[in-house]
């Protein structure tokens, strides 16, 4: 997919604030927590991603791309076997994590643009786009600011393994997929350190955010 058909063409006066960190960070928890508490809506990329997965178009495009195994005997998408064709390092993996964002990703950007178009801008001050991929899908020029969250791997290994059930190895594995934290780090606008308690880290992803406005 190119650069171009990634691009998320916004017409919306309310800006737009990517929300970015690592597997496990608690970028969402935050910016729900923020979302309940200010004039602030969320656009969760990746919910969005897996409600398409119930769509019966993309379902048959999966079913062409990746096979049926990926499916349960209620033809619903298996998303721990998708995980497991297009998550990791190997050549196999990293060519089925590209065909799955070619095939998803124009699906999210057509959702993303839809949602933001509609927001009241008499009631919201900001869109956050929370996006796992945001900065390696080409979304960043879409934002008015970037934020990174800036979670201690110890916490982020609890939280994934208390919430997901992952191993450390599963957790490794999906970052693998992503740009290096430093890189996000390095490209953020804004870092934002979640090494206390959420509403602690939310009141400063808030204040981050009106330095950006």
């Amino acid at each position: 997919m190119t650069e171009a058909s990634n691009t998320i063409v916004v017409q919306s006066s309310v800006p737009i604030i990517g929300i970015v960190g690592g597997v496990g960070s608690g970028k969402s928890t935050l910016a729900r927590w923020v979302a309940e508490h200010h004039p602030a809506v969320v656009m969760d990329a990746d919910r969005i991603g897996h409600a398409l997965l119930g769509d019966a178009a993309v379902k048959t495009a999966l079913r062409a791309e990746f096979g049926g195994d990926i499916f349960d005997t209620d033809g619903n998408v298996i998303r721990s076997s998708l995980a497991q064709k297009v998550f990791g390092t190997s050549p196999e993996q990293q060519a089925g994590r590209q065909r799955l964002d070619a095939l998803l990703h124009p699906l999210i950007r057509q959702e993303i643009h839809r949602h933001v178009a509609s927001v009241d801008p008499q009631r919201i001050r900001v869109v956050l786009l929370d996006a796992a991929l945001l900065l390696e899908s080409g979304w960043r020029d879409q934002c008015r600011a970037v934020v990174f969250i800036d979670t201690p791997l110890e916490r982020r290994e609890q939280w994934v393994r208390t919430n997901r059930g992952w191993t450390v190895e599963e957790l490794q594995r999906r970052e693998a997929s992503q740009w290096p934290l430093e890189r996000k780090r390095a490209a953020a606008d804004v870092v934002i350190p979640n090494d206390g308690d959420v509403a602690t880290a939310a009141a400063d992803l808030w204040n981050g955010i009106q330095r950006v406005l």
